[in-house]
């Protein structure tokens, strides 16, 4: 696109085309030559909008963590719905199928973004710790509909279901894991504290 061309929402065009990027080619090819290409912009375009790269990419986290909280919301009103296991299995497919675990690597790759998003997220790792979050919340909303067990440690359950998960889909060149193989780590984890025909 031709220098002077304005382009309608170029904050969100930008993410997106960062997204695509990260996906195909993994965050050590994310440089801002590599998403303004594929946005179809002049890099300048983005220097607009952002101070620098660094900063560019610690609103693409933070907008991506936005999705989580979303997600969240969503997970939690489906408490006493369905099943314990399925309403777990769709939200890590969800998450997971989506480009959360290419964010995950970026935050790890690049010592500056992770400075930059402590800033504003002292602890934890950006996504992953969203998602653990929004998993605890879910499963305390199924304690106290007595889906689950009241001995159940949703402060241990949730890392572990996020930690699993994260590794069926962290492979990004080979095809996403089957469904039945996230409801089988998903019914393991969870085997022991769902009660009744909610599981």
């Amino acid at each position: 696109m031709p220098t002077g061309v304005a382009i309608r929402d170029a904050r969100e065009q930008l993410f997106d085309a960062a997204e695509r990027v990260l996906l195909r080619d993994g965050p050590s090819a994310l440089t801002s030559r590599a998403v303004t290409t594929e946005a179809g912009c002049a890099k300048g375009v983005l220097h607009r909008h952002f101070a620098d790269f660094d900063a560019f990419l610690a609103e693409l986290v933070l907008d991506r963590v936005a999705r989580v909280d979303r997600q969240a919301a969503v997970l939690r009103a489906s408490a006493g719905t369905g099943t314990v296991v399925g309403n777990l299995s769709g939200a890590l497919t969800e998450l997971f199928g989506s480009v959360a675990v290419a964010v995950v690597g970026l935050v790890t790759s690049r010592d500056e973004l992770r400075a930059r998003l402590r800033q504003v997220r002292p602890t934890g790792v950006p996504v992953l710790a969203e998602a653990t979050a929004m998993v605890v919340a879910y499963l305390c909303a199924e304690r106290e509909r007595g889906r689950l067990a009241a001995y159940a440690d949703v402060d241990t359950l949730a890392p572990t279901l996020i930690g699993a998960g994260h590794l069926l889909f962290a492979d990004r060149k080979g095809a996403p894991p089957e469904p039945e193989a996230v409801e089988k780590v998903v019914r393991t984890v969870v085997a022991g504290v769902v009660r009744g025909p909610s599981a």
